[in-house]
């Protein structure tokens, strides 16, 4: 947590008052510095990629108005990520009266520690201040979350000191008390027991809570944010009316629209694979495959779209193909990494899991994955090429003497070495790659090969780790 850098350090009440400083609801709080960041034309967060004319809009209004948000969507759609970016809209630094476990605002103490700290001190109670990380609380909803776990309970250890249980000391603060003043998120809350949610209506209206038979009541400044499925909201009915109506705003995500923005997320979530001095080029041709095999699986009958296939597919799939390429790489001692087509093999390990395939017919999940690969493959090289455009490259085919070969245990200057028995495939390996070195020009050649067979213009022959490309004559 970054240490205070600014001129305010009022110590004490007085101080603080002295210093000019004004206390804001939280949510006027967020508004104001939502309404500095829409004014300066910045996004409300850089990181979330692909909702600027469909979610950003809606959750500006959604702040502006001050109300309390549900993010509805399926898995992977940056529903966490634009609820933790929230913080980002808090004042940096924000004073509480010190020793405080709720985040007491210094001009309106509400907890029985504040008060009596003031009503003691006056202008002279400490201080204390705070970073907005710390003003942030979140619980991933699930069966066994208690009241307790959110509002607060009894603490036993304090009654064993000798307090009475009608003493307000007595209490251990939950999770939404220990957000006074902050924002409190709840992930997947259709999860949460119907009972629990009863739990949270004050919260969300009144603005208070109640623990047990205790005679108090605590009114907190909070804005609660929430997730949930919309199988689960919608359908199965685990997110009961009271608590659906108390929400100010319902958003609903998306996955990415295009195949560029996805292919944006995926470069700035994938980890860079770099090891000494071999690093991997990724070509953007194959990128953009990764990104359509995503992008198809969505619009596959055989993938059960409820469940949803979340952009973590594509970031795993990068990261496998970079990793595929550079394993090879290594073995045949190879500085410079591009992955290639032969190279998408490797993609089952990493899509297996996060693709929930619909099949009539066991054992049809890798068949029915390889088919999504191969249609990704020819999507991107009829995006690329004109098939008639390579007609020279298929005729140089035609003599039985020309033939490829490609794979994992092929070295990339052995497919490189077809650009001179080959001629006519340097201007379409031109228009793919200005990058001339040996495995920029295998990936290049192994793609345009790929594109051609899946058109049904060369013929391919599979055996172990080979490939071998000739006519289909």
């Amino acid at each position: 947590m970054p240490a205070r850098s600014d001129d305010n350090h009022a110590k004490t009440l007085g101080e603080l008052r002295a210093s000019g400083w004004q206390s804001l609801p939280v949510k006027e709080e967020v508004r104001r510095n939502a309404v500095a960041k829409i004014s300066s034309g910045e996004p409300l967060f850089a990181s979330v990629l692909g909702y600027e004319e469909t979610v950003m809009p809606q959750l500006a209004n959604a702040l502006l108005a001050g109300h309390d948000i549900i993010f509805l969507g399926e898995r992977g759609q940056a529903k966490t990520r634009i609820i933790r970016s929230l913080v980002g809209l808090l004042d940096e630094w924000a004073p509480i009266v010190a020793g405080s476990e709720i985040n007491d605002d210094p001009y309106n103490p509400v907890s029985r520690h504040a008060r009596d700290l003031f009503a003691e001190l006056g202008d002279e109670m400490p201080i204390a201040w705070v970073h907005r990380d710390t003003r942030y609380g979140e619980k991933l909803a699930t069966p066994d979350t208690s009241i307790a776990d959110l509002i607060g309970e009894v603490d036993p250890i304090k009654v064993a000191e000798g307090r009475y249980l009608s003493d307000e000391l007595t209490l251990h603060y939950g999770l939404v008390p220990r957000t006074n003043r902050g924002i409190f998120a709840i992930n997947e809350l259709p999860d949460l027991a119907e009972r629990i949610q009863v739990g949270l209506l004050n919260v969300l209206e009144e603005r208070d809570v109640q623990v047990r038979g205790y005679k108090i009541r605590l009114p907190l400044d909070v804005m609660l944010v929430a997730s949930a499925n919309p199988e689960d909201y919608t359908n199965r009915g685990r997110l009961i009316t009271p608590l659906k109506d108390r929400f100010g705003a319902q958003i609903r995500t998306h996955y990415p629209l295009e195949t560029s923005t996805e292919s944006e997320i995926m470069r700035q979530e994938a980890r860079p694979l770099s090891v000494g001095d071999v690093q991997v080029r990724m070509p953007d041709y194959m990128e953009e495959i990764v990104a359509t095999i995503s992008q198809l699986a969505r619009q596959s009958p055989h993938v059960n779209q409820r469940s949803g296939v979340s952009v973590r597919l594509s970031v795993a799939n990068y990261e496998t193909l970079s990793a595929n390429a550079m394993r090879r790489s290594l073995r045949h001692g190879e500085k410079v990494v591009v992955p290639r087509v032969s190279d998408l093999d490797a993609l089952a390990s990493s899509s297996s899991g996060k693709i929930e395939i619909e099949s009539l017919e066991e054992g049809r999940d890798g068949v029915i994955l390889d088919n999504l690969v191969k249609a990704s493959v020819l999507t991107v090289f009829k995006e690329r090429f004109d098939v008639t455009a390579l007609r020279d490259v298929i005729t140089a085919f035609d003599d039985p003497e020309t033939i490829a070969h490609t794979g994992e245990d092929v070295a990339v200057s052995d497919t490189a070495a077809l650009l001179d028995r080959v001629p006519v495939l340097r201007v379409p390996v031109g228009s793919l790659t200005a990058d001339e070195s040996p495995a920029a020009v295998a990936a290049a050649i192994e793609f345009i090969l790929e594109g051609l067979h899946l058109s049904k213009r060369l013929n391919k022959d599979s055996s172990g780790n080979r490939s071998t490309y000739r006519s289909r004559a």
